[in-house]
């Protein structure tokens, strides 16, 4: 079966199994995450939860109990805003004036593994179990991985919290309720449409008085 998945596997095989022999795999659950339509801050903040073990209740800050991890379908993360366009990644090749920069979306067409890792081991604690936690992961830009003999567990992301609406859009919204509000009960109210009708009655009145008055003088 591992020799299956292994040959099904279209990527860097070297790379994939690298470090797992320095991974106690005993008593670990394989947490599948599947990266397709997810918001990236999302996703990287339950892998680290799962990826540190915080997820149990055996979990202790300096000790490395988590889980292994496994995300698919990296190249289809979605992001929130202009991040693809304003959110830049830095680094320095050491030599004078190489400050190199590259945005977010050059980033997805180059290696869309590496944003989900990098956002992932941000998120962890900078201590001597980040590099135990960082082999962990492994991250498939597609569906396709040489994992299959492994008892491998779908993780269920958490229903997505809807933002609150802002407090200025609240009350405007709260006003214009209540103008509705007030022109239905004037629509609907008979004293009104009563008071409406004195009123047209008395200038009325007035005007045939004014009327007779003129005619009296003549």
């Amino acid at each position: 079966m591992a020799s299956q998945a292994a040959r099904s596997f279209n990527g860097n095989m070297k790379k994939t199994v690298a470090g797992l022999r320095r991974i106690n795999l005993d008593g670990l659950r394989w947490r599948v995450f599947d990266a397709k339509g997810q918001v990236l801050g999302r996703l990287a903040s339950q892998i680290s939860t799962v990826i540190q073990g915080k997820d149990k209740p055996t979990y202790t800050p300096n000790r490395d109990d988590g889980d292994m991890c496994i995300v698919l379908n990296a190249k289809d993360i979605c992001v929130t805003g202009r991040k693809l366009t304003d959110k830049v990644y830095h680094w320095h090749t050491g030599y004078v004036g190489h400050l190199k920069e590259r945005t977010l979306k050059d980033q997805m067409v180059k290696d869309p593994t590496e944003v989900i890792r990098k956002a992932v081991l941000r998120m962890l604690p900078k201590n001597k179990l980040r590099d135990d936690r960082d082999r962990k992961l492994r991250i498939f830009p597609g569906s396709e991985h040489p994992f299959g003999d492994r008892p491998l567990e779908p993780y269920v992301m958490p229903p997505r919290r809807v933002r609150e609406m802002r407090p200025r859009t609240r009350r405007a919204i709260v006003r214009a309720q209540r103008k509705a509000e007030q022109q239905q009960q004037a629509a609907n109210d008979p004293r009104k449409g009563k008071k409406k009708d004195t009123r047209e009655l008395v200038a009325s009145n007035y005007s045939s008085l004014f009327g007779l008055m003129k005619v009296v003088e003549e």
